[in-house]
């Protein structure tokens, strides 16, 4: 084979992958074309199955199924270059979304992460039932992707890094599947109960034992594929189970279900007794009903807030260095790239706009339809919609890094700490499976003492009628549809248990500037020392700011005339205080008058920011910012309910400016980011639960401590990664529709749970003393687990 070709497949070595992938085959160097011969290669060596280059006759295909199928398929999962697109580096761990392909019911969540959270090495795992997907923290020092794979499949199920496309595909798999068992169990219901149900009427009339005994093989005939096929979906759930050394909501159904078919095997062959086939078939076509019905909201629900991922950007029109276009793909798009995009195109990236102005529709993000009007340097998003007018944008962020992307992982994020009504529901439903067996085990033995001919079928209505099916969905599927119904209303949610501390806020703390105002600064009038030249000391004060992303530089660096020709060096950040840096040698400051070394009052005019060099004022300045338009009314609705207080870096005069027409009961201003945490701190020692509201740098350490944080509009990235929960519009009305919909769940949850558990109280005297027949459990069951999701669901249309 020649050097230029691939020795795994024998294709041309393009000239720039030329050493780029090899590895040691047979003692030697070997050259491979592309990441994915690479990893079948080492993947057959890591094997031990080296001597198949020896002995083949010919190379092999590209991304060949004949080779992978003789090896373990989930080595190639650990090649680096694979996991670029779908694995997240969280510092010293990785983190990976997955599809999960056979989870029936609750119980196989819970399943799943008992088992996962046993691994050497896995540190987190968050199984969402409802959307079908795990989100899995591992350290890969002590463990490999492969292997967590490998784990999982071992336990029954099959995980796959999540795309949007496989996931569609795997729900519509599952569907089809579904529909097959469903139709084949609706249609031989049909044909055994009016069999049976003409037997047991006499519709047939008098007919001779021959007969009924001919009728009862054609019902078990008809009845054994419902069995043996329409059923294995709860027989599959319950040796996961078993598998586990634990119990699920399917072992009580499988068991009745078995115990009911061989009953009724036996008495037809020995022509004795009763049968009870279309009780079965009833049965499992109204349990695979009410598992359908479940796998069609789950997927309703998880639709919503999947929805980010059709906005996904799949291609973009990039600018070249040499001033030619091209076509590419959104994810080959590189940082620092600049991309064309037209009037009606779909926004390929976020980045920064280069030139040209247009309105953008960000609804996608914001839940807000009217478009945003975008000029030169202004943020635009991956998804977002140029409606007119034409943009070139520098590209700021790769596609896997993303806002969409972001928010997406957010969302998964966001299930992996429980609320406790969560955990709770968990337990208990375990717990209870295990009650049901002994109540059932207990039964059977009562009335076989009595003597009963029906011990038997009572104690399989005991088992039907108390599968705790309804209280494993109580709480997820409450929670999925709320995070749903936020998603769609601009607010984004890093953790579901926020939902649950939500309703036990009684304090609510919020920064002043860019949360109860714009952010959007303006100059209001300029101080400078007599002895220097106005227009040169400004150009320093623009060049300092021009580096800061505080909402205040924006009133020194947007439409000046002067621009920041200085160079400066050795630039610092101090959170609630200001910046710093040398140009020419010389130490600059710029912020408060505690930060610049100097007294506030040697201004002559109601200054807030100051300009300093080695402790000599150099200018001062005014700035202001003004309400945003919701302010009074989203403060006039929180005043109902919770105690209002302003926490602010500015001066006291400038706080008590902004609050003197708001309902706010404490307003401090000239707080430090230490300061801010030490009066939360305070609020919480004195027994207060504090919700804050900041965007700075300088409000990460309050949010950080604060019971439930929240990230308004524009937040920074600093201030994003400490909130619980973010606002991704400018809306501040958000957050009594956030209140609200919290304490909406805590209604559905309680709900859900209470007809769950009243339910199985209520039903399981009447199993237990044999007035309910089994198919009789069999509806209320059924119908329990529908009201449940139902009921959650309700919770996407308020």
């Amino acid at each position: 084979m020649s050097e230029n070709n691939c020795y795994h497949c024998g294709l041309e070595i393009d000239s720039r992958d030329k050493d780029q992938f090899h590895t040691v085959i047979l003692g030697q160097q070997r050259d491979m074309c592309c990441p994915g011969c690479l990893a079948v290669a080492n993947a057959i060596v890591q094997n031990g199955l080296e001597d198949y280059y020896q002995f083949r006759t010919e190379p092999a295909q590209k991304s060949d199924d004949g080779i992978l199928s003789t090896l373990d398929k989930l080595k190639v999962y650990d090649e680096p270059s694979l996991q670029e697109e779908f694995v997240f580096d969280e510092g010293k761990h990785k983190q990976i979304q997955l599809t999960l392909e056979g989870i029936t019911c609750a119980a196989c969540g819970w399943l799943i992460e008992k088992q996962l959270s046993k691994v050497e090495g896995i540190r987190q795992v968050a199984v969402n039932v409802q959307e079908r997907r795990a989100l899995i923290t591992w350290s890969p020092l002590d463990i490999k992707l492969s292997q967590i794979l490998a784990t999982l499949k071992r336990i029954g199920y099959v995980g796959s890094p999540f795309h949007p496309d496989e996931h569609e595909a795997s729900f519509k798999r599952e569907q089809k599947t579904f529909l097959k068992k469903l139709g084949l169990a609706g249609i031989m219901t049909m044909q055994v109960m009016m069999l049976m149900t003409g037997l047991y009427f006499d519709w047939f009339g008098a007919i001779e034992l021959e007969t009924r005994q001919y009728f009862y093989w054609v019902a078990l005939t008809l009845t054994t594929p419902v069995v043996l096929y329409s059923g294995s979906t709860f027989y599959i759930g319950a040796a996961k189970a078993l598998s586990a050394k634990t119990v699920n909501m399917d072992v009580p159904v499988t068991i009745a279900v078995f115990g009911t078919y061989l009953a009724g095997i036996r008495s037809t062959v020995l022509e004795q007794g009763d049968v009870y086939f279309e009780s079965i078939c009833m049965f499992i076509f109204l349990l695979l009903l009410s598992r359908f019905l479940e796998h069609r909201s789950r997927h309703r629900a998880a639709q919503i807030s999947a929805n980010m991922m059709q906005y996904v950007p799949v291609s973009a029109t990039k600018l070249n260095t040499d001033g030619t276009i091209s076509d590419c793909l959104a994810k080959q798009l590189e940082v620092d790239d600049v991309v064309l995009v037209k009037p009606g195109e779909t926004i390929p990236i976020d980045g920064v706009v280069q030139e040209g102005n247009a309105s953008v529709d960000e609804s996608m993000l914001t839940g807000e339809f009217n478009p945003v009007a975008k000029h030169a340097k202004s943020v635009v998003y991956g998804g977002t919609v140029c409606q007119d007018g034409a943009l070139t944008i520098t590209v700021t962020q790769t596609l896997k890094h993303a806002l969409v992307n972001q928010i997406v992982r957010l969302q998964a994020s966001a299930m992996a700490t429980k609320p406790k009504a969560a955990q709770v529901a968990d337990n208990f439903s375990r717990y209870f499976v295990i009650a049901v067996l002994l109540i059932a085990g207990f039964t059977y033995g009562y009335w076989r003492l009595q003597g009963s001919e029906e011990a038997f079928w009572i104690t399989i209505a005991v088992l039907v009628a108390t599968c705790p099916c309804a209280l494993g969905l109580a709480t997820p599927s409450a929670l999925t549809c709320a995070m749903a119904k936020l998603n769609r209303q601009g607010i984004l949610l890093k953790r579901a248990d926020a939902l649950e501390q939500i309703t036990s806020i009684n304090t609510i703390a919020l920064d002043k500037t860019g949360t109860l105002t714009q952010g959007k600064f303006s100059l209001i009038e300029k101080w400078f020392e007599p002895s220097v030249e106005p227009d040169s000391v400004m150009s320093i004060a623009i060049a300092l700011e021009a580096r800061s992303e505080h909402p205040i530089a924006r009133a020194f660096t947007d439409d000046q005339a002067q621009k920041a020709n200085h160079q400066v060096t050795h630039y610092t950040v101090t959170p609630g205080g200001g910046i710093s840096g040398e140009i020419n040698g010389s130490l600059f400051k710029m912020g408060s008058a505690a930060f610049c070394e100097i007294e506030a009052n040697t201004a002559t005019i109601n200054a807030n920011v100051f300009l300093a060099v080695n402790g000599k004022l150099l200018a001062a300045f005014e700035v202001s910012d003004s309400l945003r338009e919701d302010t009074k009314e989203t403060l006039n609705r929180l005043a109902k309910d919770y105690e209002l207080a302003v926490l602010s870096g500015d001066t006291q005069q400038n706080v008590d400016k902004i609050t003197n027409s708001l309902p706010i009961e404490t307003a401090k201003g000239g707080l430090t980011p230490d300061l801010k945490y030490a009066e939360v701190q305070a609020l919480q020692n004195a027994g207060r639960k504090v919700m804050m509201m900041g965007d700075g740098i300088n409000d990460a350490p309050v949010l950080a401590s604060a019971d439930v944080a929240i990230a308004v509009g524009n937040a920074t990235d600093v201030a994003k990664t400490a909130a619980d929960v973010i606002l991704l519009g400018d809306q501040l009305l958000a957050v009594p529709a956030l209140i609200d919909t919290a304490h909406q769940v805590k209604r559905k949850i309680r709900q859900n749970i209470g007809w769950s558990i009243g339910y199985n109280v209520l039903i399981l005297p009447f199993a237990v003393s044999g007035v309910l027949s089994p198919w009789m459990a069999v509806v209320g069951m059924s119908l329990s687990s529908i009201i449940v999701v139902t009921n959650s669901t309700r919770l996407l249309s308020k």
